[in-house]
C-alpha cells in the first residue's frame, strides 16, 4: 500500500516529535529544518510545519494564519486500549474525551502538544 500523507500545524516542531515518537511508534524521515518535519508510522506519512515556516505553514492571501487545533484527525489502531490510554495519562497527555464503547469498537481523542487529535480506536474482533 502506498504511503497517505497527512499535514498537521503544530507550535512547536520538537515537542511534536517527541510526542509522536516516544508515546505513538512514529519513526522521524525528515527533520531538515526547525519549522518542519516529516514522520512516518506503518503507511501514514506525517508532515508537522510551524506557522510561517515554508509553504504550508504560509500566510494567506487574506492574512490568515495556519493553526492547529479543529476536530479533523488521524485513527490509529490500537491494539490493547485502556493499556495505551493508562501510560499516555501517566506520561501527561490529554485527551479530549473519555473512552468511548461504539458498535464497532472502542476509541478516545487524544490531543498532540498543539491540540491536533489524534483517534486512538480499538475495533472489535468478529
Amino acid at each position: 500500500m502506498s504511503k497517505v500523507s497527512v499535514r498537521y500545524i503544530v507550535n512547536d516542531v520538537d515537542a511534536a516529535i517527541a510526542f509522536y515518537t516516544e508515546h505513538l511508534d512514529f519513526e522521524v524521515d525528515m527533520h531538515p529544518a526547525p519549522g518542519f518535519a516529516a514522520l512516518s508510522r506503518g503507511s501514514l506519512q506525517l508532515y508537522l510545519n510551524q506557522p510561517g515556516a515554508g509553504g504550508a505553514g504560509a500566510s494567506m492571501p487574506d492574512g490568515q494564519q495556519p493553526a492547529p487545533g479543529g476536530w479533523n484527525r488521524i485513527q490509529l489502531i490500537i491494539e490493547d486500549l485502556e493499556t495505551t490510554i493508562t501510560a499516555l495519562k501517566e506520561a501527561g497527555a490529554h485527551f479530549r474525551n473519555d473512552m468511548v464503547v461504539g458498535r464497532g469498537g472502542k476509541q478516545i481523542l487524544l490531543e498532540d502538544p498543539s491540540g491536533n487529535l489524534i483517534e486512538l480506536f480499538e475495533p472489535f474482533e468478529g
